[in-house]
C-alpha cells in the first residue's frame, strides 16, 4: 500500500496539548499502551498484520519540517521549549511489539517513555483502520458509500434538517482512510449551514493544510498517568492531580476538562469552584449525555457560575441527529458543542471498527479507566480494578465537599 501517516502533524490536536505538559512536568514517567479490538466479529490476515508493521515502520521514518513546527508554534499555548523538543524528537519503531497472537488476530503494544508512547496511539489506530478496510472489502465501492451518506448529511446541514450549533470533526483514529476524511473535512468547512457551524477538526495535519483550527484538550490517558502513575498517590484523586497539572501548564488556556476517567461522580469531588471557574467546560465521552448535561449544569449553578458561560463538549458515538436532540435540549441553558469522530470519517455501507489503543501500565504498575457505563473502560488487571473501585467507593462514601 501507499504510505498511510505522511506526517507527524498527522494526529490529535490533544497529543500535543498533552505532550507539552508531558515533557514540561512528566519526562521520566513510562508507560505501556495495549490495542483492543472491540468487535467480536472482526479478524486481521497475517498479510494485514505485516501492511500494519510495515506501515508503522514508515511512520517511524518521518521527522517535523521546519513549516510544520511554525505551525504548532503559532498555537497560543505552544511554548518554544517544546517546540524545540519536537525538533529532535522522532518516533523509534524498537518502542513496538506486533504480532498475530490474539483471537483477533493482531497483538500490538507500545512501551517506552510516555512522551514517546503517548504520540503513537492515533497514527497506530488510523494505521490500523485503513489497512482493515482496504484489505478487508472492495475499497473504491467503500468509499462510493461514503460519498453518497456525507453528501446526504451536507444537504440537512444545509436545510436545517440537522441543528446542532458548533460541533468539530474528531474522526482520525477510526477514519475509513487519510482520503476520505479530507474530503469530509474539506467540504464541511465550506458549507454554509443552516443553524451549525463547523469549528475545526482534531487533525493537526488537515487544520494546517485546510487553514482550519486544530480542536483539542485533553485525553483519558492524562487522568490515569498524571493521577495513577505516582504510587504514592490515592487513585481516586486522580482527577484532582491531573487537573491540578493541568493548569500549572496552562493556567485558564486550553481548558476541556474530561469527566469519566474514574467516573463523573468521583470527578466532581474534585471539580469545585477554583477549577469550574478556570477551565472553560467539560467534556461528555460516556453515560447518558442528557442526564450528564442535567448534572454539569446543576453543578455550575450551585458554585454560584453561570452554565451559559461554560462549555458542555459531547464527544461519545454522536451522529447529527442525536447531536441535533441534545443541541435543543440544552438551548439557551448552556453553551454546546460537538466533537464527532467517526460518523463523519468512516460512515460507509459497512460496519466501522471499534478499536482502541489505551495505556495499561504507568511506571511499571497498572492504571485503569472506570466509565460512566460498562464496555468502555480497559485495564489488564482485573484486581487493580476491583482496588481503585474500592478507593473511589470509600472516598465519596466518607469524604466531605468543601470549596
Amino acid at each position: 500500500m501507499h504510505r498511510i501517516i505522511n506526517s507527524l502533524l498527522e494526529t490529535d490536536m490533544y497529543k500535543f496539548s498533552m505532550g507539552q505538559a508531558i515533557y514540561h512536568q512528566f519526562s521520566g514517567y513510562k508507560t505501556t499502551w495495549t490495542f483492543a479490538c472491540r468487535n467480536t466479529d472482526v479478524h486481521f490476515t497475517p498479510a494485514m498484520v505485516e501492511e500494519i508493521r510495515n506501515q508503522i515502520k514508515l511512520y517511524c521514518s518521518l521527522r517535523f519540517t521546519e513549516e510544520e513546527l511554525d505551525f504548532l508554534k503559532s498555537i497560543r499555548w505552544i511554548k518554544g521549549s517544546y517546540v524545540d523538543f519536537l525538533r529532535l524528537w522522532s518516533p523509534r519503531y524498537e518502542d513496538f511489539d506486533i504480532s498475530t497472537q490474539s483471537p483477533c488476530g493482531l497483538s500490538l503494544e507500545a512501551k517506552g517513555t510516555w512522551l514517546n508512547t503517548s504520540m503513537y496511539e492515533i497514527p497506530v489506530l488510523a494505521i490500523v483502520n485503513e489497512v482493515y478496510f482496504r484489505s478487508a472489502y472492495d475499497y473504491d465501492r467503500l468509499l462510493e458509500s461514503f460519498r453518497k451518506r456525507l453528501a446526504d448529511k451536507v444537504s440537512k446541514l444545509e436545510d436545517g434538517t440537522y441543528a446542532v450549533g458548533t460541533f468539530s470533526e474528531f474522526g482520525i483514529r477510526r477514519r475509513l482512510s487519510a482520503e476520505a476524511q479530507e474530503e469530509a473535512v474539506s467540504l464541511l468547512s465550506n458549507v454554509r449551514m443552516k443553524d451549525s457551524v463547523f469549528a475545526g477538526t482534531s487533525n493537526v495535519y488537515l487544520a494546517r493544510k485546510l487553514g482550519l483550527k486544530p480542536i483539542g484538550t485533553m485525553a483519558h490517558e492524562w487522568i490515569m498517568c498524571v493521577g495513577q502513575g505516582n504510587h504514592k498517590n490515592n487513585p481516586a484523586y486522580s482527577n484532582w492531580f491531573a487537573l491540578d497539572a493541568w493548569v500549572k501548564e496552562y493556567g485558564v488556556l486550553n481548558g476541556i476538562a474530561l469527566t469519566d476517567t474514574i467516573t463523573t461522580e468521583c470527578f466532581l469531588r474534585d471539580f469545585r469552584l477554583t477549577f469550574s471557574t478556570l477551565f472553560s467546560g467539560v467534556r461528555h465521552d460516556s453515560g447518558n449525555p442528557f442526564e450528564w448535561g442535567e448534572l454539569m449544569v446543576d453543578h455550575y449553578r450551585s458554585l454560584g457560575i453561570d452554565p451559559l458561560t461554560k462549555t458542555l463538549l459531547f464527544s461519545d458515538s454522536l451522529d447529527f441527529e442525536k447531536a441535533s436532540e441534545i443541541y435543543r435540549y440544552f438551548q439557551g441553558r448552556a453553551r454546546v458543542s460537538f466533537g464527532i469522530g467517526t460518523y463523519i470519517a468512516n460512515d460507509t455501507d459497512e460496519p466501522a471498527l471499534n478499536i482502541v489503543m489505551k495505556t495499561t501500565k504507568c511506571n511499571g504498575m497498572d492504571v485503569a479507566k472506570i466509565a460512566d457505563v460498562k464496555g468502555k473502560g480497559m485495564c489488564c488487571n482485573d484486581g487493580y480494578v476491583e482496588y481503585l473501585q474500592r478507593c473511589i467507593s470509600w472516598r465519596i462514601a466518607n469524604e466531605v465537599c468543601r470549596d
